[in-house]
């Protein structure tokens, strides 16, 4: 967990430098570079000696590299047509639409406690991050769209873990270059082909490139360990961490004007993340039987 709020945090704050700096706005070119190099990364890790590979067929894992790619289109998608506010707001709703899904489809469910947990960070962070909220159909529909994706790709990385007998490594092994090929294909939909070939590529882009690549390869490795070991639900809390990670450290770095409405949101958070871990370090405690 450490290790992902570290690196998303990093990946996050490259990719505007990246953005903003370097003016390299192809989103989802950038996308394939990050996996090429968690595809080369992870084959160098089982070389190593770190993880044993184990080949499935691509047929197998097809749902989930299928999700993966409409997760990165629809939210980039959904970014262009929504207003920021609108964009967070859909972002928070990720967390109710996972524990929807595993409870009407996967029988898991949680206490009423950790429901309030919940609640309580949804809150934090929408009174953090959320502006401006306009709204119109087609933004609505692609944002909608976006978190039905990204709630089934979190917990498909879960139970393919599960129902194939991989472990993290070995799953995003076998998913990495796929995704890498597929978004290869769709890139030219959604980045300027023009503008990219009359991009001027410079040594301290290449440099930046290849730090928020790095990022990347940590970030991936990261979250299928995090929700191999733990459960989608808890991945999106530690999402929801790292948002507010990123608010403060905009207010650190880039000199965002510190507001009430984002102190009060981001205490907020905090505190029920707190609570969700303190619930679920005593719910993972085994209960030991009562003497007679």
């Amino acid at each position: 967990m450490v290790t992902n709020v570290v690196s998303s945090v990093g990946i996050v704050l490259t990719n505007k430098w990246v953005f903003k700096v370097h003016k390299f706005n192809f989103g989802t070119l950038l996308t394939v570079i990050h996996f090429v190099t968690t595809s080369v990364g992870l084959e160098l890790l089982a070389r190593m000696g770190y993880f044993h590979r184990k080949y499935v067929a691509p047929s197998r894992i097809f749902l989930l590299s299928s999700a993966f790619c409409g997760f990165v289109v629809l939210t980039n998608l959904s970014l262009q047509y929504n207003s920021v506010g609108f964009y967070q707001c859909a972002k928070v709703l990720t967390t109710p639409v996972v524990v929807g899904i595993q409870t009407l489809f996967y029988g898991i469910t949680i206490s009423n406690r950790l429901k309030l947990s919940l609640l309580l960070v949804l809150i934090g962070v929408a009174i953090a991050t959320i502006t401006d909220v306009e709204l119109n159909l087609l933004g609505f529909l692609i944002a909608m769209a976006g978190v039905l994706v990204t709630s089934l790709y979190q917990i498909w990385v879960g139970t393919k873990q599960k129902e194939l007998e991989l472990d993290a490594l070995q799953l995003l092994h076998n998913q990495a270059p796929i995704s890498a090929l597929s978004l290869l294909i769709l890139f030219p939909f959604f980045d300027d082909l023009e503008a990219l070939k009359a991009y001027e590529l410079t040594a301290p882009a290449i440099r930046d490139i290849a730090i928020t690549a790095a990022f990347s390869f940590f970030v991936n490795v990261s979250i299928y360990g995090i929700i191999g070991r733990t459960s989608p639900l808890t991945y999106n809390v530690v999402g929801h961490f790292k948002t507010v990670t990123v608010v403060i450290l905009g207010f650190i770095l880039f000199s965002y004007p510190v507001m009430f409405k984002n102190v009060s949101g981001i205490l907020l958070t905090i505190a029920g993340i707190i609570w969700y871990t303190l619930i679920k370090l005593e719910e993972s405690q085994p209960t030991l039987p009562r003497k007679p």
